[in-house]
């Protein structure tokens, strides 16, 4: 069922964070993009080891291509600032493993490894300009910075403006965090850029960050998740279908029209919307079970108001520098995208 949803809304690229084979499977022949995920567990032996690598891209990846498309791998999820304080010092020897293991299958032209990161890794991110990393991630960032320069692949980030807006629900506009047509701008007094949504001076806070790291070299943003609640608890400001709709409506508009941010609007955005599905059994906050853009059963969550075809998006080649540079093989930056729940229960009868 999952490809025809996905399809009904011209999402064209789904972010899994497993490589779980009856999903993969799925999307086998449809012309939709993966990016799959090496979950956190693999995350030591794969670093340790280049033939648990190799091992692992082969079981995991190999066999579903080319029917499936792979673009990305993914080595766990914002596990830099995680409650697991063993695991940071394993993700770069754990992605340079797994693309020495895709590069010796010969598929590093057509499948980039990287990692994905928590806006939480930034010291500063307001007003952009002043992006910087944290001091004590820099020794740990710094390496994977230089990573994505040789070899082309994308930094992605996890970024919601939802949260800057319920931390702070008086002093950030909530017309800005929606990326509403025709909010208040907010100035950049640094370097005088006029940002309209909170979203593009989130993405442009790590290019400065990236830039004041002393790496330059071409490093494309690409922001991993992103999205709104349509449900909270009394103190979850703004988590209403109202407002998930217009986030996610807006969103999807924004990255149509292939333009970048105010301080790289040559690089296109892409952007992967969080989640596709409500997660029923998820712990926390009642905002976490809401960020579907569909129920379990596969109705819709709410009325997004918008859709793309895929059939009439222009936009260019993805392509990045890099020495042995990732090349797409002509993917479009058009296509809208979606981070799949990282866990999702289906009712019985509809898997």
């Amino acid at each position: 069922m999952v490809p025809g949803l996905v399809s009904s809304i011209g999402i064209g690229r789904v972010r899994l964070y497993d490589a779980d084979p009856a999903s993969i499977r799925a999307f086998a022949n449809t012309g939709i993009e993966l990016v799959v995920g090496l979950p956190d567990r693999y995350l030591p032996k794969v670093a340790t080891d280049a033939g648990e690598a190799l091992a692992w891209v082969r079981s995991n990846i190999q066999p579903y291509l080319p029917e499936t498309k792979i673009a990305f791998l993914t080595v766990s999820n914002e596990v830099l600032t995680s409650n697991n304080t063993a695991l940071p010092t394993f993700l770069l020897p754990a992605m340079e493993n797994l693309h020495s293991a895709i590069a010796s299958l010969g598929l590093d032209r057509q499948i980039a490894v990287t990692a994905t990161h928590s806006l939480a890794i930034l010291a500063d991110s307001y007003p952009p300009s002043t992006g910087a990393f944290r001091r004590d991630l820099l020794r740990l960032i710094s390496p994977i910075l230089a990573f994505h320069a040789r070899t082309g692949s994308p930094f992605f980030v996890n970024a919601y403006p939802y949260f800057a807006y319920k931390n702070d629900p008086s002093g950030v506009a909530l017309d800005y965090a929606l990326l509403q047509p025709g909010a208040a701008p907010v100035a950049d007094q640094v370097s005088e850029i006029r940002y309209s949504n909170l979203l593009h001076a989130q993405v442009d806070a790590i290019y400065h960050a990236i830039a004041a790291a002393g790496t330059t070299k071409g490093i494309e943003v690409t922001v991993s998740e992103t999205g709104w609640p349509s449900a909270g608890d009394a103190d979850e400001a703004g988590a209403t279908t109202e407002n998930a709709a217009k986030y996610n409506g807006n969103l999807m508009k924004l990255v149509a029209e292939g333009k970048g941010t105010p301080l790289m609007p040559k690089v296109p955005l892409r952007v992967y919307v969080f989640a596709l599905f409500n997660e029923n059994l998820k712990p926390g906050p009642t905002s976490e079970r809401n960020y579907g853009l569909f129920k379990a059963d596969g109705t819709p969550a709410y009325q997004l108001g918008f859709a793309l075809d895929n059939s009439t998006i222009s936009g260019g080649a993805a392509a990045a520098g890099g020495g042995d540079g990732y090349d797409s093989g002509g993917n479009t930056y058009g296509y809208n995208s979606i981070s799949a729940a990282a866990t999702v229960n289906f009712p019985a009868g509809t898997s």
